[in-house]
């Protein structure tokens, strides 16, 4: 047997599969998510609305961040602003329209990073049926085995910001603020 040219056939297959690895799928976990919207109200508060059972994949090249995507989904029916009666105003045509559109989603074009723990992450995001391109300014919480499940986990938290209006929702500017603060925390991990 020839141990030098086994030698180079496995180095050249190990080499192989290196350089065809795939991203890694993380599932978001929604009960460890939340994306928090805010607005400006008359001047005088800055109501928020928390979003939950958001669902979604985190797909991760650690090798080439470039290569990473999101793509997540926030039901309407989960919206909670803490007033019963606002959350169901919401659900209506004059607001998000739920009964035609139930979701909002995002979706990544481009993954950019500024260094190892900062990530800009481009995408559309689609809101009553209209989709607009955003950024995402992403921070790497941690990246490793979750004590618990043992399953391999990410966590990331993100911001971002767009007009309201330019999605269809308009009501009441300029005296509720058009611009929409997004603040976002999640961990995902991959499915057994």
């Amino acid at each position: 047997m020839n141990f030098k040219a086994l030698s180079l056939g496995l180095a050249f297959a190990a080499a192989t599969t290196l350089s065809i690895a795939k991203p890694v799928a993380y599932q978001i976990d929604p009960t460890h998510t939340a994306t928090v919207f805010t607005w400006n109200h008359f001047g005088f508060s800055t109501p928020s609305a928390n979003f939950t059972d958001i669902q979604g994949v985190i797909n991760v090249d650690n090798e080439k961040p470039a290569n990473s995507s999101v793509n997540v989904t926030i039901p309407m029916s989960s919206v909670n602003t803490s007033v019963t009666a606002l959350d169901k105003e919401f659900q209506t045509k004059d607001w998000f329209d739920a009964a035609t559109y139930p979701n909002i989603t995002f979706k990544s074009t481009k993954v950019e990073t500024k260094d190892k723990k900062n990530f800009k992450i481009t995408g559309n995001l689609t809101i009553k049926g209209v989709t607009k391109p955003v950024v995402l300014d992403a921070v790497l919480n941690k990246q490793a085995d979750h004590p618990m499940t043992k399953a391999p986990t990410i966590g990331f938290n993100a911001t971002t910001s767009f007009d309201r209006s330019a999605f269809g929702i308009g009501n009441y500017v300029p005296n509720v603020g058009d611009k929409i603060t997004v603040k976002i925390t999640t961990e995902a991990s991959v499915k057994k």
